[in-house]
């Protein structure tokens, strides 16, 4: 099946109550996209020099990371999930 068969399927068997939101959100995505994600992909790269204080950060996070004072998103997310 085609995706825009799919899509119509999906629509007839919406809940009526969720019919003005799903209308709402193709709307958006027909008329405007995504302009933030389109805004990040055609940034340009950041090319101001590094700081001292950039620098120290760097510095920091390396070190952590050396030391085995981080985790993984997975692990991030897992524990944020675990105290929901």
């Amino acid at each position: 099946m085609r995706e825009r068969e799919r899509l119509h399927t999906l629509i007839d068997t919406l809940p009526e109550d969720e019919l003005q939101a799903a209308l709402r959100f193709l709307e958006y995505l027909g008329t405007e996209g995504m302009p933030s994600l389109y805004s990040l992909r055609d940034a340009p790269a950041d090319d101001e020099p590094l700081t001292t204080a950039d620098e120290a950060a760097l510095a920091e996070a390396e070190t952590d990371v050396a030391e085995g004072r981080v985790v993984s998103h997975d692990e991030a997310r897992r524990r944020l999930l675990s105290d929901a």
